[in-house]
């Protein structure tokens, strides 16, 4: 019964230790000036919908903005804005100094 106990103390331990515990979806608004054709929200949210770790995009073509929610274990936004730049749209982080 012992062996059992710590067995499963065991299991429980390397589980917790594996899943990754600062793990929180994240949402966040990228500027992206250059979209200037209705073509243009489609290539960015099929670029940044490739990313790992993405869960949904949203592409506002009139304030030439995207929404990303994605995992921050999986992803971070340098990702995102190099997706968009080598699908040629460069973004920044909404609101931000860049």
């Amino acid at each position: 019964m012992k062996v059992r106990t710590s067995l499963l103390a065991l299991a429980w331990m390397a589980a917790m230790l594996t899943a990754p515990v600062w793990a929180a979806p994240r949402t966040v608004t990228l500027s992206v000036p250059t979209m200037d054709c209705p073509v243009c929200p489609i290539t960015v949210k099929k670029a940044l919908s490739k990313v790992a770790g993405v869960a949904e995009v949203t592409v506002d073509f009139d304030k030439h903005e995207a929404t990303v929610s994605f995992d921050d274990v999986k992803t971070n936004v340098e990702a995102l804005t190099r997706a968009t730049r080598d699908a040629g749209y460069p973004s920044t982080l909404a609101g931000s100094m860049k």
